[in-house]
């Protein structure tokens, strides 16, 4: 099993050599070579570290029949097989096979499989309670929790801290908090956004499938702006951004709110569903500015990004902004549900007593597997970490984007890594299929992985940052072995794939 991170070195990278390897993009169209027929979901084996038995194996596919039988359609999942075990950045499967996890359970493994640290505090926890909901009795931990979350969210404000299930819960208790404190209705967020499954959250989400597909009417008042992707708007990152997208906040004031109407504008700092885009420099510097001109609370959806995946704590300290209310989630407590939302002090106290909670909100087995994580951070050096795992998969995918005609776009912060496929680079058409046949095809050699973006053809990169050098060396040989049998492929082998 995987052992724990060695200590962090220096960030290797610099900006130039991120120009040199890959920011000069190939000229025009190019065709791919050596045709071949390999189909998506066929084991490939000739990686020396691919799982020594069929995938999915039969205890897998008797579970999956059930899963079938059993759970609805809507519950979707990457990859037909069941985990038995897992340890740091490795999980074995019911049938014995051992795969490097760089999904992480979308980012919520940022300490690794059952780490040991929070295991203990789990079953410590459990030992002496396991709940006593937090309108009733509130637990010890939950108030330590509060405490260490809201002296650690950045800025300089008093803060005080509500702790919740999920992150979509987090989003509705933060707009709640919004109206309540600054007494309007409406709410500002942008496309490709993602911020839960919820009727409120999936309003504010800024993708249609699947995630809103036919589930309406949704709640009201709720506006979407533009979000500088540069990459589809044609410009580079490195450039000023030329997206428009203050132009358009500007015209959705005059032509849909009012400014003085918006309680809120919620915003992830990266964009986790919507594809790993981070955005230029001044984007939330400039959107930061316009909410204060304006009276509106800036809310930072940390829920992907937080808990040092990109190099911070959280992602939002990049850009020197301090949130109004910020959300998190996920990495927070180790694979426990818990989420938060922490904000400024007399924002936070808007809402009436009762106002505010749920029956296992600040569970405190939750609470005490959170306590630890952070211990692990501070004591393994995990944000710093982050920054060297980014450095290596950086500039293994600036490599490929100069041999690989299929991979467009590379982009992200910190250790949040992610490649766009396309399957020209001239019209940036979006390569679908072939992101489905790359995750396949690393799954069959033992490397799980998952998509993202508005046309799902980014492969992003959520491995734990417990992972060790040689464990992100092999998953990145296994990630550019698959690319090449992917690319080698014509397009055509790809049309009408799924």
């Amino acid at each position: 099993m995987a052992k724990q991170a060695q200590a962090p070195t220096e960030r290797a990278a610099t900006k130039q050599n991120e120009k040199q390897n890959g920011h000069t993009e190939l000229n025009g169209q190019q065709t791919r070579q050596h045709p071949g027929t390999v189909a998506a979901d066929t084991p490939s084996m000739t990686s020396s570290n691919a799982p020594s038995s069929p995938i999915p194996g039969p205890r897998s596919q008797a579970l999956q029949a059930e899963r079938e039988r059993y759970l609805p359609r809507g519950v979707y999942t990457y990859h037909p097989i069941y985990p038995a075990s897992g340890s740091g950045a490795e999980i074995t499967d019911v049938d014995g096979n051992t795969y490097l996890d760089f999904a992480g359970g979308i980012g919520t493994l940022n300490v690794g499989h059952s780490h040991p640290a929070v295991v203990a505090a789990i079953a410590e926890q459990a030992a002496k309670y396991t709940h006593t909901c937090a309108h009733v009795l509130t637990p010890e931990p939950y108030v330590a929790l509060a405490k260490r979350l809201a002296e650690l969210a950045p800025g300089s404000s008093a803060k005080k801290t509500l702790l919740v299930n999920s992150g979509a819960e987090a989003v509705e208790n933060a707009i709640k908090i919004a109206r309540a404190a600054t007494g309007r209705p409406a709410v500002i967020s942008f496309e490709n956004s993602f911020h839960g499954r919820t009727n409120l959250a999936l309003a504010l989400t800024g993708k249609l499938r699947p995630y809103r597909q036919n589930f309406g009417p949704f709640a009201g008042d709720i506006h979407t702006a533009m979000y500088p992707y540069c990459y589809r708007n044609g410009h580079s990152t490195d450039a000023p951004c030329t997206c428009g997208w203050e132009a358009d906040l500007e015209r959705l004031f005059l032509t849909r709110v009012a400014p003085e109407q918006v309680a809120a504008i919620i915003v992830e700092p990266v964009l986790g569903e919507g594809g790993f885009v981070a955005p230029p420099a001044d984007f939330l510097p400039r959107l930061r500015d316009i909410c204060t001109r304006h009276g509106i609370l800036f809310i930072a959806d940390e829920v992907q990004t937080g808990f040092g995946r990109t190099g911070k704590m959280f992602a939002i300290e990049h850009y020197g902004v301090e949130p109004d209310l910020m959300l998190m989630a996920k990495s927070l407590a180790g694979g426990m549900p818990l989420a938060a939302v922490v904000g400024r002090a007399e924002i936070m106290d808007a809402p009436l007593p009762g106002g505010l909670g749920g029956t296992y909100g600040g569970n405190p087995v939750a609470c005490a597997a959170a306590l630890a994580v952070l211990d692990v951070y501070e004591r393994e050096g995990l944000v710093e970490r982050a920054q060297k795992l980014g450095t290596m998969a950086r500039d293994r995918m600036y490599a490929w984007q100069q041999r690989f005609p299929l991979v467009g776009d590379v982009r992200g912060l910190g250790a949040m890594m992610a490649i766009e496929l396309v399957r020209d680079r001239a019209q940036r058409t979006p390569a679908a299929a072939e992101a489905a046949a790359v995750l396949a095809g690393a799954r069959n050699r033992g490397l799980i992985l998952i998509k993202a973006g508005l046309y799902d053809n980014v492969i992003r990169l959520l491995m734990p940052l417990v992972t060790s050098d040689e464990q992100m060396t092999r998953g990145l040989d296994i990630l550019e072995e698959t690319l090449a049998e992917v690319n080698a492929q014509p397009a055509s082998a790809f049309n009408g794939a799924h």
